[in-house]
């Protein structure tokens, strides 16, 4: 998951809170990972062919530390990492450049679609990925791959207590209209898309909308839950569980791992009306200069051993089947979520540039944090 959604990586004790929703800084704990794996991947043809060096744009301990200095020795590639915070930040560093001071740049789904949309993003050539054989079939599906290589993916939904919690919620209604045991024990994402998220499902319509209409149903839903939630929570929801001071959260599924990590009861659901789906991805700025080498970056990091290292220490899902498929089985049964296959994922909606109804979006969004101030 940055501006839009914050996303956090974790490298065993260090974090970070970034975005692919909100924009924050502060950072949680990681949990501690539970089981080891090791895959070696075949050498790419790159590595004997590529020279040079790339500028990369990340989150920061979104990838393992040792991974720029192991892809340098094995290819002889020069890699300098930039960091950026959210979405937002590296958006805003593109489109001012036209594109041009990257060669791999790591965001969320549908900045990577806006980005595309405005002629900023290489097409990329997945003949020139060897590893890209690792991803599910299912990621074709995803509008904008043809743009971005996805390098984790997940959903949203209903994080929640079940030792304190009396039933099994299951929809959006219990976060947006709760029952009395619950109101002032709830939090929701305060980040445009994902605040929006539970009311448009719940109302049935696309998380993409562009309706008028229908953002205006969706902003009225919203203030009437508002008065009911404990906060509006982007870093710390997961903790406030943890502590019981919220018994039911709206959650990305692998920041609701973290909380799952430090109490076994709190529990991860997809509500019946569906949810997003959202993908952090890799991209190549058209402007790139180094095109080939961002190539050979981009397919080092589709090895299974990077990827079982993302979910092992992020806890986040990713689309390559070389890894999900040898996970350990303490890893999957103490943070179940991880199992959700790729089948279930793609049932939900990927989030997509709305174009110019982002000023809609956003209209909506601050009407409802103003409300009853």
């Amino acid at each position: 998951m940055n501006a839009p959604k914050l996303l956090v990586s974790l490298f065993l004790l260090f974090a970070l809170a970034l975005s692919a929703c909100g924009g924050s800084s502060s950072q949680p704990t990681a949990p501690s990972p539970v089981g080891s794996t090791e895959t070696q991947s075949p050498p790419s043809a790159a590595q004997t062919t590529t020279k040079g060096k790339i500028v990369i744009s990340n989150w920061d301990a979104y990838m393992p530390a040792d991974l720029l200095e192991k892809f340098t020795a094995e290819t002889g590639i020069q890699v300098e990492l930039a960091l950026h915070a959210t979405n937002e930040e590296i958006v805003g560093k593109l489109v001012a450049s036209k594109g041009k001071g990257f060669d791999v740049v790591f965001m969320t789904g549908q900045f990577a679609d806006a980005m595309a949309k405005m002629g900023l993003l290489s097409e990329i050539d997945y003949t020139k990925l060897p590893n890209s054989t690792n991803l599910f079939d299912e990621v074709k599906r995803i509008p904008f791959t043809k743009y971005a290589v996805p390098y984790t993916w997940g959903t949203t939904g209903l994080c929640y207590r079940s030792d304190l919690v009396n039933y099994e919620p299951d929809s959006w209604y219990d976060l947006l209209k709760p029952k009395a045991e619950l109101v002032g024990k709830i939090t929701m994402l305060s980040t445009d898309r994902w605040l929006l998220l539970p009311a448009q499902k719940a109302l049935g319509f696309s998380a993409n909308t562009t309706d008028e209409a229908e953002m205006q149903q969706v902003k009225e839903l919203l203030i009437e839950a508002k008065k009911t939630l404990l906060a509006y929570d982007d870093t710390t929801f997961y903790s406030k569980l943890v502590s019981g001071e919220a018994l039911l959260v709206e959650a990305w599924d692998g920041w609701c791992n973290y909380g799952i990590a430090e109490n076994p009861d709190i529990r991860f659901v997809i509500p019946k009306e569906g949810s997003d789906l959202w993908v952090d991805a890799m991209v190549i700025p058209e402007p790139s200069e180094n095109k080939e080498a961002a190539y050979a970056f981009i397919d080092y990091v589709l090895r299974p051993e990077i990827g079982t290292w993302v979910a092992e220490n992020i806890l986040y899902k990713v689309p390559n089947r070389a890894v999900m498929g040898q996970l350990s089985a303490d890893l999957l049964n103490s943070f179940e979520n991880l199992t959700i296959p790729p089948q279930e994922l793609l049932k939900q909606e990927a989030l997509q540039d709305v174009g110019e109804a982002q000023s809609l979006y956003s209209s909506v969004v601050a009407e409802v944090l103003a409300s009853g101030q």
